[in-house]
């Protein structure tokens, strides 16, 4: 039985580039397939998770050092050189994801764009709202950039972004990356980087039902 796995992100998460990341041994090694879902975190997080807002308004917390210096950790133990945060942090991430959501029906080039994004953004700290350099990223991975910025003003392409966030937010997300494994009559959901073990087991449970 192949598993489908649904991957809602946002490029502009730390976490979700590690998990964007890590996750990909994962399908790899079990078989699974998985579908790339973009969406707005702004938008979750505005409709089920405020208390994120007030969370940064103070950096010296210790959970939040403790959060930093750990994600740096995961970052090397992935090889993952990430260069973060820039001078462009917290980044409005709405322009580059209505690319990917322009994107989202070819999933080869949804992928490539985004693993070109999270590079451009974690390790060269280039501005993810700015059109002008996501459409240099996507001319960089061979694709139209100029072509697919101007996508990301069509009301279609402002749609699906809106419904992928509505959507994630019905099944129970409340951050990037929500994950989604079907499972017995349901599905289960995991978040984060840090639970992708989790995900690895549910996927291999339900595979070998």
């Amino acid at each position: 039985m192949t598993v489908s796995v649904d991957f809602y992100f946002d490029l502009s998460s730390p976490w979700t580039c590690l998990a964007f990341h890590n996750i990909q041994p994962i399908i790899a090694d079990t078989g699974a397939k998985i579908v790339w879902k973009p969406f707005l975190v702004g938008g979750v997080f505005n409709a089920v998770n405020q208390s994120v807002y007030s969370a940064r308004e103070n950096p010296d917390n210790p959970k939040f050092v403790h959060s930093f210096r750990v994600m740096k950790d995961w970052a090397a133990l992935a090889g993952i050189p990430m260069n973060f945060p820039s001078e462009h942090h917290p980044v409005k991430s709405v322009h580059a994801m209505r690319a990917c959501c322009a994107l989202e029906e070819d999933q080869a080039a949804l992928h490539k764009f985004a693993t070109a994004a999270f590079n451009a953004y974690y390790t060269d700290q280039r501005n993810l709202d700015d059109p002008a350099v996501l459409a240099a990223i996507a001319n960089e991975v061979g694709m139209d950039g100029e072509a697919l910025v101007a996508r990301t003003q069509e009301q279609a392409v402002k749609d699906r972004l809106r419904a992928n966030t509505e959507e994630a937010i019905a099944r129970g997300a409340y951050g990037s990356p929500s994950i989604f494994v079907p499972f017995g009559d349901g599905e289960r959901m995991y978040f984060g980087n840090d639970q992708l073990p989790l995900v690895n087991r549910a996927i291999k449970l339900v595979g070998n039902s």
